[in-house]
C-alpha cells in the first residue's frame, strides 16, 4: 500500500477511475485514524501508563482496484479542502455505473 499526499492522491485515484472505466470496480473505504500503527496491548497487560487518546483524529482513505494499492492521511485542518475536491473527483469519475437489475416479486398465493 502506498501512502501519498493528499493532492497526489487524488490524482492516482482520478488515474484508477479512467483505467477500470470499462471494466473492473475501484472500492475505497474511509475510517477515522488516530494516528498509531502498533495495536493496543490486552486489558490484562495494562501498566500503570493509561493509554492517551490523540487529541486530533486524522482520517485514513484508501483505495485499491485490481492490485493498485493507494491511501492517504487526512488531517483534521485539511478536512473541507479534500473534502470538496474528493466530492468533485466522484462527481466526474461515477458516470460509468450501471443500473441494479431490479428482482420480480413473486405474487404470493392467495389463501
Amino acid at each position: 500500500m502506498v501512502l501519498l499526499e493528499n493532492e497526489s492522491f487524488l490524482s492516482e485515484l482520478t488515474k484508477l477511475f479512467q483505467k477500470y472505466r470499462t471494466s473492473g470496480s475501484v472500492y475505497i473505504t474511509m475510517k477515522r485514524y488516530d494516528g498509531k500503527t502498533k495495536p493496543k496491548p490486552r486489558p490484562e497487560k495494562l501498566t500503570a501508563n493509561p493509554i492517551q487518546p490523540p487529541a486530533e483524529y486524522k482520517c485514513l482513505l484508501r483505495a485499491h482496484a485490481g492490485n493498485n494499492k493507494i491511501s492517504t492521511v487526512i488531517n483534521a485542518k485539511d478536512v473541507n479542502r479534500f473534502q470538496l475536491a474528493y466530492a468533485n473527483l466522484l462527481k466526474g469519475n461515477i458516470d460509468g455505473l450501471k443500473k441494479k437489475d431490479k428482482k420480480k416479486s413473486t405474487a404470493k398465493a392467495t389463501q
